[in-house]
């Protein structure tokens, strides 16, 4: 009995656990301390839920016990107020506290509009430029994809005091920097909304791609950021970008169960069975698309990435690939978000388009370029336009270099078997 009212309750706290952080922070202003106190809501959840049997409403039972605790922390904040610069504040956040009782429909409809406009103020508190790129990854992980930091930790190959090193320190960051618990507006907005898309995005790639490991995919990343970016999308709905990013997960995850063959080694693009890609997520992908299309703003990068990845998912075989009309997006996405890896990304699809010897034209300048000295999949894209030009000698050393760069296991036996393919191709 009490092992499934345990397991009941940490389902209940993956799905509810950031909209109670959020509430809570509202009131309190500093998401460490919002975290501690939605924190003791769990703890007393453990404690009373077996005794006493399942509350009606599970997630209205946290919610109210959490902002309980944060009524007493605010009391306890005041009564000491002579040792603080911040008496106003919290009398003000008193005066506003209203506990729910969600016995009401119209007060639960209320509560739920507050909660979501909370939610996006903890998504942009955590994904606030201040912190660097890792920090931000976990403390959203944590926060709003409700992993635990044993969970964060595993997922990057990381041991689990240095993830728990870099919440602390994002939260103090986070608290010394004062960084106000709110939406951003104007050009303000725009800003911040891009560091929150980038956060999402890095949390899917990690998962759909690892940099390291013996695993080529970790879905469970894949859909911690698809469940970030459809609620990003939802409480921000006018916002084109938003929509592009949840198109291209939503389609980019189509292909998960195609992307790996029976024993595990990775399948790539050209070579997967499209029978197994997901019909529906690729459906949920093109009407997200077609949502940010209607918007009518000028296309961004993730717009663009979007609907390069839907020419792939509207052909039946890869032959059918609208090639020329990705190089096209990939030229506009190079003018819209100019970075080296568009570039390489541009070659392949020009070097599908107008033959490898265009794309090679386009790869050979990024040799040189110091921000891909490192990264695999330049000297892989270059082995692959020199083995289709019938260069095999030339093409097994730009796979071998890969090889040598990559930290991912599959990804390194995937390298050195292109290049045992040109080696046997070669005379």
């Amino acid at each position: 009995m009490h092992s499934a009212v345990h397991d009941t309750i940490a389902a209940v706290w993956r799905i509810e656990s950031a909209r109670i952080v959020a509430a809570v922070a509202r009131r309190v202003r500093d998401i460490g301390v919002a975290e501690e106190l939605a924190q003791d809501a769990l703890v007393a959840a453990l404690e009373r839920w077996p005794l006493d049997g399942l509350p009606e409403r599970p997630a209205a039972w946290l919610m109210t016990t959490a902002l309980n605790r944060a009524l007493d922390h605010l009391r306890h904040r005041q009564m000491a107020s002579a040792r603080h610069e911040d008496i106003a504040a919290d009398i003000e956040a008193l005066q506003a506290h209203v506990v729910p009782d969600f016995s009401d429909e119209l007060d639960r409809q209320r509560e739920q509009a507050a909660i979501g406009d909370d939610l996006l103020r903890l998504i942009f508190t955590a994904c606030h430029p201040v912190l660097g790129a890792e920090a931000r990854v976990a403390l959203t992980l944590k926060l709003l994809g409700g992993l635990s930091t044993a969970e964060i930790a595993r997922a990057h190959l990381v041991p689990e005091p240095t993830v728990a090193q870099r919440i602390v320190r994002a939260k103090r960051t986070l608290a010394e920097a004062q960084v106000p618990f709110e939406v951003p507006q104007g050009d303000q907005l725009a800003r911040r909304l891009g560091s929150v898309l980038e956060v999402i995005y890095l949390i899917f790639n990690e998962g759909y791609t690892a940099t390291q490991g013996s695993d080529w995919m970790r879905p469970a990343l894949c859909d911690e950021a698809l469940r970030m970016g459809r609620m990003l999308a939802e409480l921000a709905p006018h916002e084109a970008e938003v929509h592009g990013l949840v198109a291209l997960m939503e389609i980019q995850a189509s292909r998960t169960d195609a992307r790996t063959d029976p024993s595990g080694q990775p399948v790539l693009l050209a070579d997967q069975n499209r029978a197994r890609w997901d019909r529906l997520l690729i459906r949920r992908g093109l009407a997200a698309l077609a949502r940010a299309q209607a918007l009518g703003q000028p296309p961004g990068s993730y717009r663009l990435q979007a609907e390069i990845a839907a020419c792939h998912a509207r052909a039946a075989q890869a032959s059918q690939t609208d090639w020329q009309r990705i190089a096209a997006l990939y030229a506009e996405l190079t003018r819209v978000a100019p970075s080296p890896v568009v570039e390489l990304n541009r070659a392949v699809a020009v070097g599908m388009a107008n033959g490898p010897a265009a794309g090679l034209a386009i790869v050979e300048p990024l040799l040189a370029e110091k921000a891909l000295q490192r990264y695999p999949w330049l000297p892989a894209v270059q082995g692959d336009l020199l083995e289709r030009l019938g260069r095999p000698a030339e093409a097994r050393a730009a796979f071998e270099r890969a090889a040598a760069l990559t930290s991912n296991e599959r990804e390194r036996d995937v390298m050195l078997q292109r290049a045992a393919g040109a080696c046997s191709n070669d005379g």
